[in-house]
Formats: C-alpha cells, sequence, structure tokens
C-alpha cells in the first residue's frame, strides 16, 4: 500500500498490472474500503492488461479521516435536497470527483478507465461529465443519477440504515454490516466469507461520522440527470436484477440518459460484487475498456 497527496488530503491506494499498461481506477461506494473490491475482481481486470488502481476515499479507510467537522444532520440535508435546495454540507460529490482527479495528477496519469460502483459510481459520472478530458471509458456499476423518478429502496432496507450502531463498540458493528450487507447482497451469498471480510474491514477501519458525512455528500447532489448529458465518453451500465437498494431502473435511466450508452443487466445480481458473477463483470468491463482503448 502507499500515499499520496491529493486535492489537499492525503488518499490509501493500491494498484495491481503491469505499469505501462492501460490504467483502470476503481472508486468505491459509500463507506467502502479498497480492500472492499474482490481480490478475484481486480486481479483479473489485470490479468487483462490493465493496470488496475483502487484507492480509499476521504473519510474511509486509511485515507484523510475531515475530523473536526460538523456531523451533518442527515434529516435536514435529506429533506432541503427533496425541495431541490442544495444544503451546506461538510464537501461534495464534486470534493470526491477532484480528489480522483489529484490521485491521477499524483500518479502521472493523464487519462484513465474508470469503474465506479454505487456511490463510485455517482462520483465517475461527475468526472465523465466534468472531467471527460481525463476519462477514457466509464463503467458504472449499481449506481444511480438520483433521479427522484426511480423506485426507492426496499422498506427493510430503509430500516437497516436507520438502525446505525449509536456504540463505537467493533463487535457491535460487525453484527450491523454483515445483517446490513445480507439485505442488500445477491440471493445466495457466502454468508461466512462476508463475516470474514466485514470483520477484517472494521479492523482496518471504524469511522460512522465519516460515512454520514459521504452520505450527506451524495442527499446534497440532487439529480444528476442533465448532467449525464455532457458525459462523451464510452459508457457502460451495470445493474443488478436484485438489487432493493438501486433497482436496476436507475442503471437504465443512466443509460437512457447518456449518450451512446450501453445497458447491461445481471440476473440473481444484487447491491454487491458475488463471486459467481465476477467472471461475468470482469468480461464486461475488460472488454468495454479494451474497445475504448482501440
Amino acid at each position: 500500500m502507499a500515499q499520496v497527496k491529493a486535492n489537499g488530503i492525503t488518499l490509501e491506494y493500491e494498484e495491481q498490472g503491469h505499469r505501462h499498461h492501460p490504467s483502470m481506477l476503481l472508486i468505491m461506494g459509500l463507506g467502502g474500503q479498497l480492500i472492499d473490491w474482490p481480490e478475484e475482481f481486480i486481479r483479473g481486470l489485470a490479468e487483462r492488461g490493465f493496470r488496475v488502481i483502487c484507492f480509499d476515499n476521504r473519510d474511509a479507510g486509511l485515507s484523510t479521516k475531515l475530523e473536526g467537522v460538523k456531523k451533518p444532520n442527515i434529516a435536514r440535508v435529506f429533506l432541503l435536497a427533496s425541495m431541490g435546495l442544495k444544503p451546506r454540507v461538510p464537501y461534495t460529490l464534486d470534493d470526491m470527483a477532484l480528489d480522483t482527479v489529484g490521485l491521477m495528477d499524483a500518479l502521472g496519469i493523464e487519462s484513465t478507465h474508470v469503474v465506479g460502483v454505487s456511490m463510485g459510481g455517482m462520483i465517475a459520472q461527475i468526472l465523465g461529465a466534468k472531467h471527460g478530458e481525463r476519462v477514457k471509458s466509464l463503467t458504472l456499476m449499481i449506481t444511480s443519477s438520483g433521479n427522484p423518478r426511480m423506485p426507492a429502496p426496499r422498506p427493510q432496507v430503509l430500516q437497516k440504515f436507520m438502525r446505525v450502531p449509536k456504540s463505537m463498540d467493533k463487535e457491535e458493528w460487525i453484527k450491523y454490516n454483515l445483517e446490513l450487507l445480507t439485505t442488500i447482497g445477491s440471493p445466495g451469498l457466502d454468508r461466512e466469507k462476508l463475516a470474514l471480510d466485514v470483520r477484517k474491514s472494521i479492523e482496518r477501519c471504524l469511522c460512522p461520522e465519516g460515512t454520514q458525512r459521504q452520505l450527506a455528500a451524495i442527499l446534497q447532489s440532487g439529480s444528476r440527470v442533465k448532467l449525464l448529458r455532457r458525459i462523451a465518453v464510452p459508457t457502460l451500465v451495470i445493474s443488478g436484477a436484485e438489487d432493493p437498494l438501486l433497482p436496476y431502473q436507475c442503471g437504465r435511466d443512466i443509460a437512457d440518459h447518456i449518450p451512446g450508452a450501453r445497458f447491461e443487466l445481471i440476473e440473481g445480481m444484487g447491491h454487491d460484487i458475488p463471486e459467481r458473477h465476477i467472471p461475468r463483470l470482469i468480461e464486461l468491463i475488460a472488454g468495454h475498456a479494451a474497445a475504448a482503448e482501440a
């Protein structure tokens, strides 16, 4: 692992693959860490000829935590955003997009293929629209444009998100995250393996206030539908047919608003990157990036 200074903060990152191969930057979702990308997924993309770079977003993993910043009132941010207003938040998704650009600058990367999952896909949308000269291709996975007309998360998912532990007890958070990821994940996931992954993540970093600040940035962003029309790079949108958090209609809607975008629906996939679908995902993403590279 290594660190760089980017956009005024420190970002932790890792890479696999030959340094002179075309780069592919992976952007993780809400509260996620670079270790949450499946090893098989990263290795498969590297074996297809890409320099694969993943990193911890601000307020996650081993990157800078915005400690000392006032904790956002999520209910108030949600209310104001739903009224079409732009509430004040500690930082925005645009700031997180600039973090990514700063990481590229620090690594000497002029342009790259971008793969974003969930919140990472939202950040990737901003990159493609506002920093398109730095992007060779976009892959947007299990994500949304913030379009208010799209289906909402299933009620049991919202209930899980609202029942966050009040303490910093790691065992309590491991239990909570395991229940949450089981609720939003693909049917038939390996719960024993998931439990090990959750424990590993919590042991590496537990920063619930950082996740709240990231969530505030998502809510403040509002709808990006108009922004999507500015994306001119080859774009692949991938959704899970069983995603209870961001239903597949959200992905189809993104593809409908980006000129020339391609939509792929993965049957049996929820809001995660399930092991059994990794070979298919690698094929789709590597093929898409290779075509853009050519």
